[in-house]
């Protein structure tokens, strides 16, 4: 069909949506698994994964001048469907017609991501805090890094679309690079699958390679052992370094005696009730001997009848 100029018409965001309902409807019937870009609010990204392929791509001159038209585009909901695989993205994107998009990514070389690897070793503790971009600065400057970090350069990008437009970034394509920013925000591994390299990398080298890991612990984050002494008020071994002190030798030890009447009782305890000892019979007490020639009391002698006068 002819159009003056070589210009389509215009058609309105809302007939762009119509259109491409019957068209991803058409799609479904045929099994095709469907994924649009939905962007909710102003920001296209809101994560650290999916802001940092959005600024990479402004940072570049050669897309600068491009890429207001995507974000219009990509924030109406044009971007019909995305899907990210290994080194391309394919994508639907509504326009006066569903035109068809492709984005071919240079895998990252093994030397470039080795170096990566080894230069982000220790800074990852996990998987999930590298997905939810929870890192150092150190580390997002190293993998935001221009032309050796892991996100592409306008070189090793390769961009189609079945639009008129001569252009080789068109805003058909420009939708498509941010909408693949927005899908990063809810899952960033495509990136890595993108690239085609395994994040668990990242994760398997930390402490490998680690120049501070090499380096002495300062000596404000040491304690000396009379710090130590000083804090829990405990004596601290001595060093390796100061002199061994003799070993003491080993005594016997002495065997505690009990006395005897406790022996006995514990003996007695053990062994039951002890039997009661027989107590010895008693003799009865002698008859008392008569006195002779005992002193006769005063009485006595007045009343006695035997008695005679002088």
């Amino acid at each position: 069909m002819y159009y003056e100029y070589g210009w389509r018409p215009y058609v309105p965001v809302a007939e762009r949506r119509r259109k491409a309902a019957r068209e991803l409807g058409r799609l479904k019937k045929k099994g095709r698994p469907i994924s649009p870009v939905v962007i909710e609010g102003r920001a296209i990204a809101k994560t650290f994964w999916g802001k940092a392929w959005c600024d990479n791509l402004e940072r570049y001159s050669d897309f600068a001048n491009r890429l207001p038209r995507g974000r219009t585009y990509v924030r109406n909901g044009s971007v019909v469907d995305l899907q990210i695989g290994g080194g391309e993205v394919k994508a639907l994107v509504s326009g006066s017609e569903i035109y068809k998009v492709e984005v071919k990514v240079k895998p990252v070389s093994k030397a470039r991501w080795r170096a990566i690897c080894a230069d982000c070793a220790g800074g990852i503790d996990s998987l999930v805090e590298l997905l939810q971009g929870r890192f150092s600065k150190g580390v997002m400057e190293r993998l935001c890094r221009q032309r050796t970090g892991l996100f592409p350069s306008p070189e090793e990008i390769q961009l189609s679309c079945s639009c008129p437009d001569w252009a080789s970034m068109c805003k058909h394509v420009a939708a498509v690079l941010y909408g693949i920013g927005a899908r990063l925000d809810q899952q960033p591994e495509l990136l890595f699958k993108l690239h085609e390299v395994d994040e668990k990398e990242l994760i398997a080298k930390a402490g490998r390679e680690l120049p501070l890991a090499r380096k002495a612990p300062a000596a404000e984050k040491t304690l000396a052992s009379e710090d130590l002494s000083a804090i829990f008020g405990l004596e601290m071994a001595q060093t390796a370094d100061s002199a061994t002190p003799a070993p003491v030798p080993a005594t016997k030890p002495e065997r505690i005696k009990k006395p005897a009447k406790k022996i006995a009782k514990a003996g007695a305890d053990l062994r039951g009730t002890a039997r009661p000892i027989a107590a010895k019979p008693t003799q009865p007490a002698p008859p008392a001997t008569p006195r002779h020639n005992r002193r006769p009391l005063k009485n006595e002698d007045k009343e006695s009848p035997s008695a005679s006068p002088g």
